[in-house]
């Protein structure tokens, strides 16, 4: 009877043990399943796109709009408004498919023109969201890039010129940038190639979320439009007409950023959470830095300064922010707030270069610290890559190398370009238009 009273005990314990071990090809299966969308990462990538399109408009609009001259207020904020309107439409028709789908390293097939075969149920690959919403996502990437490089020629430059020029950069420059860093099989990042040899064998470079694609892309095209379009005339270069509005602009690019750097983790998960930390932490420390640097040179601390180190270290932190640590965020934020004003005060002048908004010496210099930085400081448990500090010099080559590269393409291509818009419907404003301020002629309006 002893024996019997224990046998009784014992049953729940193997009826449990029974149940644990049916269960456990069904828990194989369901680790093998077909992705199913997320509700949370969805919503999380719809809130980072809505974030990273307040960076242009309004973000970026009123950050140029008020560094111009008052007569080119609404030009300037035209410029931005019309690269949003005109990259979205060309974005669904051809630009997603040519950065996205698989086909050469240095561009895309044509499955996804027009969005054909995409569903209501189609999932990014590797990811728990909507193929709709990274469309979306990566479209307004597209279109703040295109708009980033007329901060140079903001008031000197034709409005049907923007519009020529902004179709073409984007078909011809940003898209193959782009695919060849993150599309499928690209030749910069390999994304999707096993043992990917990148350029001289030294592996791919990392851009987490555009320091290459986005930063040096515009910037350096920003630079040969300054030089192509030539300087602005002397009695027109006024010091900024509003800077309460380049305050709100900073304030509403800088929020905006975490969409751009923490949406980049397609997921609301911890390495979202790290890229908005360091992102902060690159910001604060480059807009600190750049106010001491104009403190120290000019006597007192600069408003404008203070603004642009803090876009300067959103910038350099770009393509870092999935890869670093927050050591790796302050001497990131440091570098750009000491680099960047180097850029935009002695350089411009050496050179004679005239950069009305400083978008070379802000993106494009502020980029190649940030990509360069990232093959330093890359930190192996928190985005799979380890940096020269910890023994990957390779990473470090491959990111000069990849900026290179990349700044190389823009620079020559955008040259083309500007040549070819040039022959077609002219670059520059009419002498008399700039002088007076090119909003009333060329669109017929004005801030009274």
């Amino acid at each position: 009877m002893k024996h019997l009273r224990r046998l009784f005990q014992l049953l729940p314990m193997l009826f449990c043990s029974l149940a644990l071990l049916g269960a456990m090809p069904l828990a194989a299966f369901a680790q093998d399943a077909v992705p199913t969308i997320d509700k949370g990462n969805t919503a999380w990538m719809m809130i980072s796109t809505a974030l990273v399109l307040m960076m242009l408009i309004p973000g970026l609009a009123l950050f140029y709009g008020g560094l111009v001259r008052k007569q080119n207020l609404l030009a300037a904020m035209m410029q931005s408004l019309a690269a949003c309107c005109l990259v979205s439409v060309l974005w669904v028709l051809y630009g997603y498919s040519l950065v996205f789908t698989e086909g050469s390293g240095y561009l895309g097939g044509a499955s996804r023109i027009l969005l054909g075969d995409m569903t209501m149920g189609s999932i990014v690959s590797g990811t728990t969201i909507p193929e709709s919403v990274f469309v979306m996502f990566q479209m307004t990437f597209a279109a703040i890039t295109t708009a980033i490089l007329f901060g140079s020629v903001a008031d000197r430059i034709k409005f049907s010129s923007v519009l020529l020029l902004s179709a073409l950069w984007l078909t011809v420059v940003y898209l193959p940038v782009a695919h060849a860093v993150w599309g499928p099989a690209g030749a910069l990042g390999g994304v999707g190639i096993a043992d990917f040899a990148g350029v001289l064998g030294f592996g791919a470079m990392v851009d987490f979320a555009g320091g290459a694609v986005v930063h040096i892309n515009a910037g350096f095209a920003a630079l040969v439009a300054a030089i192509v379009l030539g300087k602005r005339k002397t009695s027109n270069k006024e010091e900024p007409h509003n800077l309460a509005l380049t305050f709100i602009g900073t304030s509403l690019l800088w929020v905006g950023w975490f969409g751009f750097n923490a949406g980049s983790a397609l997921a609301a998960n911890e390495r979202a959470g790290m890229a908005m930390l360091v992102t902060q932490v690159a910001a604060a420390t480059a807009g600190l830095t750049w106010m001491l640097v104009d403190w120290a040179l000019k006597g007192k601390p600069s408003v404008v300064g203070t603004l642009s180190g803090a876009v300067a270290g959103l910038v350099a932190i770009t393509p870092a922010s999935g890869f670093v640590d927050v050591t790796g965020a302050l001497i990131i934020g440091l570098s750009a707030g000491v680099i960047c004003p180097w850029a935009c005060y002695w350089l411009k002048s050496t050179f004679k270069y005239d950069d009305s908004l400083d978008a070379f010496g802000v993106h494009g210099v502020g980029g190649i610290v940030g990509s360069i930085l990232t093959g330093v400081f890359a930190d192996e448990a928190i985005g799979g890559v380890a940096g020269a500090l910890q023994g990957n010099t390779d990473l470090l080559i491959a990111q000069i190398l990849g900026s290179v590269a990349v700044a190389v393409y823009a620079s020559v291509a955008t040259f083309i370009l500007l040549k070819i818009v040039q022959a077609v419907v002219g670059l520059r404003v009419e002498s008399l238009h700039e002088e007076e301020g090119i909003d009333l002629h060329l669109h017929g309006e004005v801030v009274r």
